[in-house]
């Protein structure tokens, strides 16, 4: 018999069976899923889980930023909450884990905590945010920024590929926009946050370990990036007189790979991940193309530096092409640490488990990144095979997921009976 099957508390088949139902709603292939935040495939998923919650005897809301809420109330109901999630959307080409086991683990743990007779000293809320992956709108973490009051002006009015804007998703959703002030959380409320998700890289895969505790969150910096040029025939134009803006965002491109990969030591990352052309003809010139950058550090000054020479090679790359350029910065977040007194609680409840689960950083970013902005917070990894995530190869096994949920487990038991969130 296998330690996770000898140590569990949660009930591993139970959280098996609802990951693999939730995994059926916008399947792609065998194992992919695309679940577009807002998107008939997210409600249908959001709803499911919500009547899990139910059944789980769990008060449950879907709140104006289109967040599933389900809450547990302590003995002191007035005492700042524990929460504790991830999400449930998808990315268009995704796997079924990245989010998933953060909700539904979660979920598991507070019905496993009712089902031991455990109450909790302060109310417990698992929560399914709105729109983490911020794919369909090209800006993430919207829900679990949305209930700290920290949008930023025109989100509502960005729009998807077919042109429908975040209203009126939500309002499709049912929510209401012109309400959001009702689902704020006021300061002190959230006392802590606590996220269980696939690692989505290989450290815990090529270290043989199930869990990881994580130390922190590399800070993501996102811009669109807009090159213009000047149209012309393909075939009449010498190339010493193009204006191609094709041409310059692919020496960006190749610039911000090169940038990323100057430190091999450090955790840099650098990627373009979406681009438009237009005319968008075999014939023509590009005159406009329209791409992203995706730029990542744990370490502030080092992403800071990277940042600063990649504007001075958009710049020179520009001058030689004949081209204009405009930068939008759509997302700018600090790199932020994990609190050690929670990390203490882990690494104890991960030695009565037997368990040594390997320190590392997260280069992805996931809703604890806003969180940790008003709270403290902790996460815990589960390996996920060869590192691979937004991708329907990706894969983590159900004993591995259970084990990291049995590690959340006793985790939130922890801190719960003992009060410890009542004074931090």
């Amino acid at each position: 018999m296998e330690r996770s099957e000898r140590t569990l508390t949660i009930r591993q088949a139970r959280l098996q069976e609802r990951l693999e139902q939730l995994a059926e709603i916008g399947k792609i292939g065998e194992t992919g899923v695309c679940r577009l935040a807002l998107s008939p495939e997210d409600l249908a998923g959001v709803q499911l889980v919500r009547g899990w919650m139910e059944e789980a005897g769990l008060q449950t809301r879907i709140d104006h930023f289109g967040n599933l809420i389900g809450r547990l109330e302590g003995r002191n109901p007035d005492a700042p909450v524990l929460m504790i999630g991830s999400h449930i959307d998808s990315q268009p080409y995704g796997g079924r884990y990245d989010g998933t086991i953060g909700v539904l683990g979660g979920l598991e743990v507070v019905q496993t905590m009712m089902e031991q007779g455990i109450v909790p000293e302060q109310p417990i809320e698992v929560v399914a945010f709105c729109d983490e992956e911020g794919c369909r709108f090209q800006k993430g973490l919207f829900g679990s920024r949305g209930i700290l009051g920290r949008l930023e002006p025109g989100e509502l009015e960005r729009t998807d590929k077919q042109g429908i804007t975040r209203r009126k998703a939500l309002l499709d959703f049912g929510c209401d926009p012109d309400r959001f002030e009702e689902s704020l959380y006021t300061p002190g409320s959230i006392a802590a946050f606590l996220e269980l998700h696939i690692e989505q890289g290989p450290i815990l895969d090529k270290s043989d370990e199930p869990v990881g505790i994580v130390t922190g969150i590399s800070g993501p910096l996102w811009w669109t990036v807009e090159m213009t040029g000047f149209a012309g025939h393909a075939g009449s134009v010498p190339m010493s007189m193009r204006q191609d803006a094709l041409l310059g965002a692919a020496k960006v491109i190749v610039a911000l790979n090169e940038l990323a990969r100057l430190d091999p030591s450090a955790p840099t990352v650098g990627t373009v991940g979406h681009l438009e052309v237009f005319p968008d003809s075999r014939n023509i010139i590009p005159e406009k193309v329209r791409f992203t950058v995706d730029l990542r550090d744990i370490d502030l000054e080092r992403r800071n530096l990277r940042e600063r020479e990649l504007r001075e090679e958009i710049e020179q790359i520009a001058m030689q092409h004949g081209l204009q350029y405009t930068i939008s910065e759509d997302t700018n977040s600090e790199p932020r640490y994990c609190a050690e007194w929670i990390k203490d609680v882990i690494r104890e409840e991960s030695a009565k488990m037997n368990l040594a689960p390997p320190e590392l950083m997260s280069g992805p970013f996931h809703d604890a990144l806003a969180l940790s902005d008003v709270c403290d917070y902790a996460m815990i990894f589960v390996r996920c095979r060869d590192g691979i995530s937004h991708n329907p190869q990706e894969y983590a096994s159900y004993s591995d997921i259970a084990l990291g949920t049995e590690l959340l487990y006793q985790t939130v038991r922890n801190i719960s009976q003992k009060g410890k969130l009542l004074i931090h």
